[in-house]
């Protein structure tokens, strides 16, 4: 329950300021563009009717909106702590009968509930594609925005942690963007790294865990993963949290 009340409170808080509209501007302009660019892709593809919508469009719009997601996350979480520290509200909150994973809990999820009200928006373009081809391949699609909501899971965890860090939220923004843009050129590196240490790399990287959901296809060890992934950086910043403690006290 009381995580429950920190969650309204940041979910009020997100939709009442007005640079969160410009990012569902600026998010609603992207993600349209890519499927307009896609689906545009493959009806020229598709020339002979033989493509399947699953790897001829989804599996495009899909890789896109990771692309998307990882400009728009960071200015999401840049404020869930930053900001707290900077207007010194984050000792009020500790004054409350709160636990720190309480505290963390109830932002994390209203990070949550503002990434799946912008990817649920997306879901009119499924109903567009149905209306105009079929929706034959809907197992598929639900398999592309599952993997969609564990990615999106794990850089929510990835910015918060960096937000725990800072008072700034610039800080914040182009330190959770520089974490992303590492794990996303995490296996590019073929030239430079041995073929076991590439194998390596592939393992650890959060990006290339999603080309199988995208085809249709739900890995069990992608899943674990994910969530591995999205509990070590909530981990982090719950320690994050704790070390005020031990600065008072020090």
């Amino acid at each position: 329950m009381k995580s429950c009340s920190i969650m309204k409170r940041e979910i009020v808080q997100y939709f009442s300021a007005p640079y969160f509209y410009v990012l569902m501007t600026i998010f609603l302009v992207l993600s349209g563009y890519f499927f307009y660019t896609d689906t545009v892709l493959f009806n020229l593809m598709n020339f002979r009717g033989t493509t399947s919508l699953t790897r001829g469009l989804w599996a495009y719009y899909f890789n896109d909106l990771r692309f998307v997601f990882i400009l728009i996350m960071p200015l999401i979480t840049m404020r869930v702590f930053a900001e707290e520290k900077k207007l010194g509200t984050i000792e009020l909150i500790t004054t409350y009968p709160l636990k720190d994973i309480e505290i963390l809990t109830g932002k994390v999820l209203a990070c949550l509930v503002v990434f799946v009200f912008m990817l649920s928006l997306t879901f009119i373009n499924v109903i567009i594609i149905g209306i105009i081809w079929d929706f034959g391949e809907i197992a598929s699609v639900m398999s592309g925005y599952l993997c969609i909501f564990f990615l999106g899971f794990a850089l929510i965890s990835c910015g918060v942690f960096v937000s725990s860090l800072t008072d700034n939220q610039i800080v914040a923004s182009l330190g959770t963007m520089g974490l992303f843009t590492l794990f996303w050129f995490l296996t590019w590196n073929e030239m430079i790294v041995s073929e076991e240490g590439l194998k390596l790399l592939k393992r650890l990287s959060l990006f290339d865990r999603t080309f199988d959901f995208f085809r249709g296809i739900i890995n069990s060890k992608d899943v674990v993963y994910f969530m591995l992934f999205s509990f070590y950086f909530l981990f982090l910043s719950l320690q994050s949290l704790g070390s005020r403690s031990w600065k008072g006290m020090k």
